[in-house]
């Protein structure tokens, strides 16, 4: 008889993150069932991956309990925030993960990696550093192993940031930058952070750990949006707009163009420097991360006016 792999629970697999990792953890021989809640949507599952589904809520404690029969470990990624104005992220990001942490602990979950963000805090002004702290700390006080990583903001195909400026920069006239555009942050490729997540199931010396990662490079916000609409070849000046402003006009475009491209929360990410080490990757994972401007490439040869206008014509793309 062959050696039985334990199932994964993934939850936000249909997710930017969820599906390059569900895509590797299958690749690998693991077996993996991601939690998908309940919509009237058909969900945006990875073509030609086989994954098990279980269909609830992380409010809905029986059926968590339901969806980790026979799960030895779960990636916890679901979140609220990319659902801009209608997102209920204290029900979801914080309640969810009390509700989650509880329903492993009593069906014995061996292990749970949350991805967080670099500067989560529960005491942070903004929300959702401050939702994702209060996150964190329900998993440490959860009695589960636990692995948390606090990424920097994550690009690659189909992200919320490079091909959101992407889209938006093919049909505004200008970009809005935050202050005077000259915020740090270290943009991470997804799949660096993947192969951390999954290298860290089979190190027994990430358990119980946090660790704030991001890519080999710091850049301002303008830099990085330089690089992007460079690679998309549609540049644009930028004009300058305080934080309270910013916030303000993002709300309103969300309420009035459905598939805006920003959520209200996407402010908070360039509001202070988010920054890291840039050898804590290559100190405790083995790898050096992949540069940004070398991994744009999924940017070009696409129409971003076409791919914009489709975008903000669906009422359900958020």
């Amino acid at each position: 008889m062959g050696i039985i792999t334990p199932m994964i629970l993934v939850t936000g697999g249909t997710g930017f993150v969820g599906r390059a990792l569900v895509r590797q953890l299958v690749e690998q021989g693991h077996p993996v069932r991601t939690l998908i809640r309940p919509s009237p949507r058909t969900p945006a599952l990875p073509r030609g991956v086989p994954v098990e589904v279980a269909v609830a809520s992380l409010n809905d404690e029986r059926g968590l309990r339901a969806a980790m029969r026979g799960i030895d470990t779960i990636y916890h990624l679901a979140g609220a925030e990319f659902e801009g104005v209608r997102a209920d992220i204290l029900s979801t990001d914080a309640r969810g993960t009390a509700n989650l942490a509880a329903a492993a602990a009593d069906t014995r979950v061996q292990r749970i990696f949350y991805v967080s963000h670099i500067g989560a805090d529960r005491a942070s002004y903004y929300p959702v550093f401050k939702v994702k702290g209060i996150a964190e700390e329900h998993l440490r006080r959860s009695g589960v192993d636990h692995t948390i990583f606090r990424a920097g903001l994550l690009y690659g195909p189909e992200d919320h940031f490079t091909t959101a400026l992407a889209r938006l920069g093919a049909v505004s006239p200008f970009i809005a930058t935050p202050r005077d555009g000259q915020t740090l942050f270290q943009p991470l490729w997804v799949e660096d952070l993947v192969t951390c997540l999954i290298w860290s199931l089979e190190n027994p010396d990430t358990i119980n750990q946090t660790y704030e990662i991001g890519g080999s490079e710091y850049f301002t916000f303008r830099q990085a949006a330089d690089a992007i609409l460079a690679t998309t070849r549609t540049p644009r000046p930028y004009i300058p707009f305080s934080l309270p402003t910013l916030r303000t006009v993002t709300v309103w475009m969300e309420n009035i163009i459905p598939g805006f491209p920003f959520s209200s929360f996407w402010v908070d990410y360039f509001s202070y420097n988010r920054t890291c080490p840039v050898d804590i990757i290559p100190r405790v994972f083995g790898f050096l991360p992949a540069r940004f401007t070398y991994r744009l490439e999924y940017l070009r040869n696409i129409n971003w006016r076409r791919s914009a206008m489709q975008t903000f014509s669906r009422r359900d793309s958020k």
